[in-house]
């Protein structure tokens, strides 16, 4: 009987014990994967499999999208709070926020004439900030020779840690604002500490 309730014991606690860890063979083979924004927790995420082929220039253009989808994000956000928070340009103090902001119904010809303008801020983000010189230093680098603000003069390493740190703050970024608008149409964002429109 001891022996019986000694192996269940065991048996048990083998249960819980800790699987060997074994990586998996797309993160250990690929070399992006020691690629900037290969960090932890997840290392060199690529669950679809969108360069297994190791691709350096399609993974240049996806990293250089990622950018500027979490530059939108990151100003997505900023945006959505700032006017959460009343904050509004002169002639706009009645303008709602989140998505009743597209309406704009009962207000001003011109206050009404800002959704145009967001319309054209895409078309110039999409269209313009691009790499038209060639000079990029890395995917995302719109600087197209004319602003510096002393990045040329920093060290490797701080110019890394700068990438990482944009790269994570879009990647948030972008979670949050779908974060915000799915809150916001399910109409409980009161619950999670934000003002509902």
């Amino acid at each position: 009987m001891k022996t019986v309730i000694l192996a269940s014991l065991i048996a048990g606690a083998a249960a819980f014990a800790p699987a060997p860890k074994t990586a998996s063979s797309v993160a250990l083979n690929n070399v992006l994967g020691k690629e900037l924004g290969a960090q932890a927790p997840l290392g060199f995420f690529d669950p679809l499999g969108l360069v297994a082929d190791e691709d350096q220039t399609y993974f240049d253009h996806l990293r250089e999208v990622e950018i500027r989808h979490g530059r939108v994000g990151m100003l997505a956000v900023t945006g959505w709070l700032t006017t959460a928070a009343g904050i509004r340009l002169p002639g706009m103090e009645e303008a709602p926020f989140g998505f009743k902001a597209l309406s704009m119904e009962g207000l001003p010809s011109d206050v009404r004439g800002t959704v145009p303008l967001t319309l054209m801020s895409v078309y110039f983000i999409t269209n313009f900030m691009q790499d038209s010189t060639g000079e990029n230093e890395f995917p995302g680098d719109y600087r197209n020779g004319l602003i510096d603000f002393g990045w040329d003069n920093q060290t490797d390493e701080w110019k890394d840690r700068k990438r990482a740190v944009e790269l994570n703050n879009g990647r948030a970024a972008q979670m949050g604002i779908l974060g915000i608008m799915i809150h916001e149409q399910l109409g409980n964002l009161n619950d999670i500490g934000l003002p509902q429109p």
